[in-house]
C-alpha cells in the first residue's frame, strides 16, 4: 500500500492562502483518482477534491472556485492550493486515493489548517 505524508498546513487569517503538499511513498501513476479529504473537529472525514490521471478535477460545492488540486505523477506528489480561506475550512487535511475504489485503509498524519482572525 502507498503511504502518504501531508504538509503545508498552518494558521492563516480569513481570506488568506496556503499550499498543501502530499508525498506518496510509491508510484501514484497507476492510481486513477487521488483526492484530498478533511476532518473538522467532531465531524467525519470527507472527500472534497479529487483529480484523475487525465487531470479531471472535481470539487465539493463548499470549496469550488477557491481550492485547486493538482498532481505530479513523476514526483509522486499531490498538491492543494487553498485561496480565500474561511473559518469553516478549519480541519485536518489528508490525501489518499479517491472514492473509486476508495481510500487506502492506512492514513497519513494529516496537516492542520486553522483559519482564524
Amino acid at each position: 500500500q502507498v503511504q502518504f505524508v501531508e504538509s503545508g498546513g498552518g494558521l492563516v487569517q480569513p481570506g488568506g492562502s496556503l499550499r498543501l503538499s502530499c508525498a506518496a511513498s510509491g508510484s501514484i501513476a497507476d492510481i486513477y483518482t487521488m483526492g484530498w479529504y478533511r476532518q473538522a473537529p467532531g465531524k467525519q472525514r470527507l472527500l472534497f477534491a479529487s483529480i484523475t490521471n487525465g487531470g479531471k478535477e472535481s470539487y465539493a460545492d463548499s470549496v469550488r472556485g477557491r481550492f485547486t488540486i493538482s498532481r505530479d505523477n513523476a514526483k509522486n506528489m499531490i498538491y492543494l492550493q487553498l485561496n480565500d480561506l474561511k473559518p469553516e475550512d478549519t480541519a485536518v487535511y489528508y490525501c489518499n486515493r479517491g472514492l473509486t475504489p476508495g481510500p487506502f485503509p492506512s492514513w497519513g498524519q494529516g496537516t492542520q489548517v486553522t483559519v482564524s482572525a
